[in-house]
């Protein structure tokens, strides 16, 4: 994976009214921090940004005013919830060599038996890989597998230079028996037998107009 050039200016004013300042200039505040440095203050270019990230693991170049240039990953990133531009990217410091914990996205390929439904029960798999060498995904086939073929995480051929960084037992992707149409079906009608069974039920265990009831007139004292 290439990394993206960016370029960073350093910041000097803090605070929500500086941050909406930034965005409205088209800028994301951003802060740099790893390797035991002390946390640097930045803006990125909006557009730029938004469009290096959308690749999560995208290895970027920062390119910061008055200082040499350097690699960073996006750690965390903050977005408008609905309009869903970036807010915020917390970045952690990253050296040419070192090795770093990432999710990746699992792709799935292939076409399983006829009558089978292929569940991709995690979207993404932790690995250790080299930082300037990060694959953008982890590819399984399910080419030709029968109805109840389980694989797990241990079971992945991961890209080289990658090693697994979760639970091997961890289940990935599950084939199962492809529901038909007399089960769709059949669902709805299931459904409304138990719910009449449920209120038929709850009826009958409503006592009887007056049960359990002191008869009308009756004194409080015995």
């Amino acid at each position: 994976m290439s990394d993206v050039k960016l370029a960073a200016e350093l910041r000097t004013e803090f605070g929500k009214g500086a941050a909406r300042r930034l965005r409205r200039a088209d800028k994301v505040p951003a802060v740099l921090y790893g390797h035991g440095t002390d946390p640097v203050h930045l803006s990125l270019p909006g557009h730029d940004t938004m469009l290096a990230l959308k690749n999560p693991n995208a290895l970027l170049t920062l390119d910061i005013d008055g200082r040499k240039n350097e690699l960073a990953l996006a750690k965390h990133v903050q977005r408008h919830p609905l309009k869903g531009v970036i807010e915020h990217v917390d970045l952690i410091l990253v050296r040419r060599g070192e090795k770093v914990v990432v999710d990746i996205p699992v792709h799935v390929v292939g076409e399983a038996e006829p009558g089978t439904l292929v569940n991709l029960e995690h979207p993404t798999i932790s690995l250790k890989a080299e930082a300037t060498h990060l694959p953008e995904y982890v590819e399984v086939s399910v080419e030709g597998l029968e109805a109840g073929t389980l694989i797990h995480a241990g079971d992945l051929n991961l890209p080289s230079g990658s090693e697994l960084d979760a639970d091997p037992e961890v289940l990935v992707v599950n084939v199962n028996v492809a529901p038909t149409a007399e089960d769709l079906e059949a669902a709805p009608a299931e459904a409304e037998v138990e719910e009449g069974a449920e209120v038929a039920e709850g009826e009958a265990a409503e006592p009887a107009e007056g049960e359990g009831a002191e008869p009308e007139g009756a004194s409080e004292e015995s």
